[in-house]
């Protein structure tokens, strides 16, 4: 649990996992048995070969007009006030450490593959998992908002890919969406929040991103466990000139910056005359817990507590329900955050199952006509069903709410 905790495997992982690279449909895969990679896993020997030759010679381009880069080249080190587990010794050397810390897990996974069935059969398998639940995810997502939620207003999304916000740039959802992403976009990571503004509601699309300035607002001397591409807040103007702050907002797995992201996003607006007469309609993954472990992670009813005190209301109200779950997901130990991993039997009680997305806005100036949950892509949410599934493809439900304008407020 420890590993998985000091993220040494789960954020080399998260790096040369699978990379989009330029001018190709097609990702680049690291030889290891948990994704897309379709080459020969028959042997430790044929492994290692394709693997270091892939982290160590290969030159990949991620974004266009910047260098090719080796994979090995993209890790990030680990910062022990994002993780506290890693010692500061290890934090010193941690992009060696996190390259044989890799190396490591992927030799035991293909070891203990070939071990427990024969190549023919787990490679088979292996490839009509990777063709439902990897391959066609961009598709079966966007798919899904087509089809769906293409008539809503506003769509926040987070942990978004490149090759996805390419895609729905240049799709169908691009015809009927402004699609938004970070100025800072990361293309390393490739996990980025994003915002869909319909065309019609909002026809200039965004009027400017104020996400450094979020970033600016942060407590003196606290450090923020927020990644680049985590935070995008941005201004707008509807088509009947109301002026609206938009933000998306990707929590870190504890949930910890979930607060302290609200409050710089609240104490933006309020130091600045512009911003502070514009409505607040905020997305996130808050990351929030429902008995969350104290001062390691974020409880719900704290963080309701916590947006009511600025004047905040959510699409569930000013008290969250702490069973009202929008996560139901159990990680098996074909994967490098070993700290979640359990047995199938054990997927509810030991799975992340909490109440974790919220839609936070000015009590002043809305109230909400209707919400619901989503993890079929019908609309429905089916509660005690893990997902993601073949049909759904995301780890996170979708929450939508129905919000009309706080005549009583205007009234007073």
């Amino acid at each position: 649990p420890l590993l998985g905790s000091k993220r040494l495997t789960s954020m080399p992982d998260r790096i040369t996992n699978t990379i989009y690279v330029v001018d190709s449909d097609e990702p680049v895969c690291r030889p290891t048995v948990i994704n897309m990679y379709d080459g020969d896993l028959s042997t430790l020997d044929k492994w290692w070969q394709a693997w270091e030759a892939y982290i160590f010679d290969s030159k990949l381009t991620t974004v266009k007009g910047e260098e090719p880069s080796a994979p090995y080249k993209m890790l990030l080190p680990i910062k022990k006030a994002k993780y506290p587990e890693i010692t500061e010794e290890e934090e010193k050397v941690s992009l060696p450490l996190q390259t044989m810390c890799e190396a490591i897990f992927d030799a035991i996974l293909v070891h203990m593959m070939n071990t427990v069935a024969s190549p023919d059969t787990w490679q088979e398998l292996k490839r009509t998992m990777v063709d439902s639940l990897n391959k066609k995810k961009v598709p079966n997502t966007l798919k899904i908002l087509e089809d769906v939620y293409s008539s809503s207003d506003i769509i926040t999304l987070q942990e978004v890919s490149s090759a996805f916000i390419d895609k729905a740039k240049n799709g169908p959802l691009g015809k009927v969406f402004h699609v938004i992403a970070p100025q800072n976009l990361d293309a390393v990571r490739d996990q980025n929040s994003v915002i869909f503004l319909s065309k019609e509601t909002f026809p200039a699309g965004s009027l400017g991103e104020i996400s450094q300035k979020v970033e600016g607002s942060f407590e003196e001397g606290v450090a923020v466990p927020v990644a680049k591409g985590d935070i995008l807040c941005i201004t707008t103007t509807d088509k009947d000139g109301i002026q609206y702050v938009v933000a998306s907002f990707h929590g870190d797995t504890n949930g910890l910056a979930t607060k302290p992201v609200l409050d710089a996003i609240v104490k933006t607006m309020e130091s600045d005359e512009n911003l502070n007469k514009r409505s607040l309609i905020f997305g996130l993954d808050a990351n929030t817990y429902e008995k969350a472990t104290p001062g390691k992670q974020q409880d719900v009813l704290e963080f309701g507590e916590r947006y009511v005190s600025h004047g905040l209301t959510s699409c569930w109200g000013d008290v969250p329900n702490p069973k009202n779950y929008t996560t139901f997901n159990a990680r098996t130990y074909l994967q490098p955050q070993l700290n979640k991993a359990c047995k199938s039997t054990d997927k509810r009680a030991c799975g992340d199952v909490n109440p974790k997305d919220f839609i936070i806005f000015e009590k002043k100036d809305f109230v909400v006509e209707s919400t619901w949950k989503d993890n079929t892509g019908e609309k429905k949410y089916t509660e005690d069903m893990a997902f993601p599934t073949l049909a759904f493809p995301s780890d996170h439900g979708i929450l939508t709410t129905v919000l009309s304008p706080n005549t009583a407020s205007e009234a007073d």
